[in-house]
This record gives C-alpha cells, sequence and structure tokens, in this order.
C-alpha cells in the first residue's frame, strides 16, 4: 500500500526558509521477523540500489530487488543475525549475537554470488567475535582498498547492566580474513559506529559511540592507531552515560554531529564546535528506545537534515531541519514503523536523496518528491 503525504516545517528564519521535502511511502514488505538492519547496494549491478534486508528473527537473509522489489534469498539456516556490509562484490554478515559474550557465538561469514545474484549465495564463516555488533566497511589507509570494521557490543567479560569490560574494535583485510585489532581502549556498551574521512586526508576514520562517548579512531601513516576523544555524550552516571548512535553532517561549511542518547535513549543531541570544543544541544528528549539516525540534504539547500527513527512506544521517524540556532521537528512516519535501522540512498534514481526504513515485520521506503 502507498500513500503521498506532505511533511510542513514551521515558520523558518529566511536564512533557513528552504521548503522542505515531500515524500511518498511506499511499503516493500509486511511480513518480516525482527526488522533490524537495512542496507542499500547494488547487488545485480543495474545501476539501482538494491535493498538488502536483515531479520533477527529470521533464519534468511534476504534482499529486494529494485524496482520491482521481488525478494530472493542470499543465505538460509542463519540465526541471531544482527548486521553486515557490502565490501566489493561480497557481504559480511555477523550472526549469533547475544547480548553478552557468554551468550553469542559471533559469528563472522562471508557471502559470495556463485552466479546469479538472485540464487542462493556461498557462505563462509571467517572468525568468531562475540558480541559482534556492527559491520562496516572504510579505507583506512586511502589505498582505494576498503576493509571491514567489527565493533562489537562490549567486552568478553561484561555483565548486565553495567557491562564493564574494554569492547574489541577489529578489522578484517578481504581476501585474507584475518582479525587484526584496531583498539579495546572504548569501554561498556558501544552501540554505534561512522566512518567519515574526519580531516580530509583521503582516508577513512572511524566514530564510536558508547558509554564513554563519542571517540574517533584514526590509522596513521606508521601504522599506528590513535583514539581522540569527541564529546563525553549524555553526562548521567554509568550506564546511563554516553552515546548509542553517531552520524556527521553539515550546515553548508560548518560540520555537525547527531546522535541519539544515551544507550537505546530518548534524547536526540546537536554538537556544533564553538571555540575548539564541540557544544551539546538536546533538540529532542521524546524518543522510546532511539536505534536509528543518519544526515542528508533532502531539499538540496546545502544544509542536512537529520532522521532519526526510535521504535519504542509510538514507533516513529522525524526529520529535524536547522532554523538559524534552532532545529524543527516534523513527522516523516508518524506511528508507522518501530525503525531499527534507516538508509539514505537515491532509490528511483531521479537525483534526489530518499530514505528506507525498517523495523518489527516491515520495510519502507519513503521516496523524496522534491521541494513542496
Amino acid at each position: 500500500m502507498d500513500r503521498t503525504f506532505f511533511v510542513i516545517a514551521l515558520a523558518l528564519p529566511l536564512a533557513a526558509a528552504a521548503p522542505p521535502a515531500m515524500f511518498s511511502e511506499h511499503t516493500i514488505a509486511n511480513d518480516l521477523r525482527g526488522g533490524y538492519h537495512l542496507m542499500a547496494a547494488d547487488l545485480n549491478h543495474d545501476g539501482k540500489p538494491d535493498l538488502i534486508a536483515l531479520g533477527s528473527g529470521m533464519s534468511e537473509l534476504v534482499w529486494y530487488e529494485n524496482p520491482t522489489w521481488a525478494r530472493h534469498v542470499l543465505a538460509g539456516g542463519l540465526s541471531h543475525m544482527i548486521n553486515c556490509t557490502v565490501v566489493g562484490d561480497e557481504i559480511v554478515l555477523a550472526s549469533g549475537f547475544g547480548m553478552e559474550a557468554r551468550d553469542s557465538a559471533g559469528i563472522v561469514s562471508v557471502l559470495r554470488p556463485k552466479g546469479d545474484p538472485r540464487e542462493p549465495w556461498s557462505i563462509r564463516e571467517i572468525d568468531r567475535l562475540p558480541t559482534s555488533h556492527r559491520l562496516r566497511t572504510a579505507d583506512i589507509d586511502g589505498s582505494g582498498k576498503p576493509v571491514v570494521i567489527d565493533a562489537a557490543l562490549n567486552g568478553p567479560h561484561a555483565t548486565a547492566p553495567d557491562y564493564r569490560d574494554r569492547t574489541p574494535l577489529v578489522f578484517y583485510r578481504p581476501g585474507e580474513w584475518k582479525r587484526e585489532l584496531i583498539s579495546d581502549e572504548n569501554t561498556g556498551v558501544v552501540h554505534g559506529i561512522y566512518i567519515f574521512d574526519w580531516d580530509g586526508d583521503g582516508r577513512d576514520e572511524i566514530l564510536t559511540a558508547s558509554f564513554t562517548g563519542i571517540h574517533l579512531f584514526k590509522l596513521g601513516k606508521n601504522g599506528a592507531w590513535t583514539r581522540t576523544e569527541i564529546a563525553r555524550g549524555d553526562p548521567a552516571p554509568w550506564p546511563k552515560s554516553g552515546s548509542s548512535d553517531v552520524a556527521v553532517g553539515h550546515l553548508g561549511a560548518e560540520r555537525f554531529l547527531a546522535t541519539i542518547e544515551p544507550w537505546h535513549g530518548n534524547e536526540v543531541a546537536i554538537y556544533r564546535q564553538h571555540a575548539g570544543e564541540w557544544k551539546r544541544e538536546v533538540i529532542d528528549n521524546s524518543l522510546v528506545q532511539g536505534h536509528t539516525i543518519q544526515t542528508a540534504d533532502l531539499n538540496g539547500d546545502g544544509r542536512d537534515e537529520v532522521i532519526a527513527g526510535y521504535r519504542g512506544d509510538g514507533h516513529s521517524v522525524y526529520i529535524y531541519s536547522a532554523a538559524g540556532d534552532q532545529w524543527k521537528r516534523r513527522a516523516l512516519d508518524a506511528g508507522g514503523i518501530a525503525a531499527n535501522a534507516c538508509v539514505v540512498a537515491d532509490i528511483n534514481g531521479d537525483g534526489r536523496p530518499d530514505i528506507a526504513c525498517i523495523g518489527g515485520n516491515k520495510l519502507k521506503w519513503y521516496e523524496n518528491m522534491g521541494a513542496k
């Protein structure tokens, strides 16, 4: 079922009064179980981004082919899937997830097409890292050869509710698939990671969001990793401290950070730099189990919006737009999806960024119809 609706911002100062985008909502699937992670990737190499849909309660990893959204199975016989990423022609998958190492096999596998990508892919286990939770690709050395980053949720001896232990952050080089340690300096729950060329040197850095806040990991030209604190996140006492998810956006030339805080928290926070320090501003504290945050210039005005979703009571997806020093909120999907993950991609190839979200039994995409 498709339905078209308008999202309307409140009156903005003239300096930020770009018309908001209009979206048309499309439901791709409503029979998922535990929809948790979503990736946009061109799996059949036709120039259109397809959607990989991962459900933690499903035994099959599936993808939906753009534009018909025909469903295809990548692999079956799986359990407790939690995350995946695409590197080259391969997919790296984390499954066997549990909240604590004693309950988590942390299986890391590589899937590869055997010819037609619409047919089941081969799958091979390459590692076991308990609580493997977030997988991303990153060009850490500027070589143009991305590696796969694997961020565990917590450490091998961590237990609820404090989860106090050192949490491993590792990577794998495609082809070798040998685990290499980046750092175990983060402690507690590390829920979110974000890949970004922070300093514009052609090398990707890694931002992590954890109980101790936001940290930047960088591979130096000497082969050594450094860890830099960016911000401490929510100042509440542990384990209600720090950050849960992070994304980087721009307001013209100005960089900002958008976060959900604390872990599975109720706050959307914005960090902007003043006098060399990242100043925190909570722009919304009404989320219930916030779980996904993205940034994108949805209306082409050179200023990124923030897209945030939550999966608890009232589950919704909101868009936040900067208006001078204020942020205005509007609903993208009010109560229609318990969003665990959203992605931004030009799904229909019209040059405008669209949004897709997954959660519960649903997978939807929201077509950007342009400025109102």
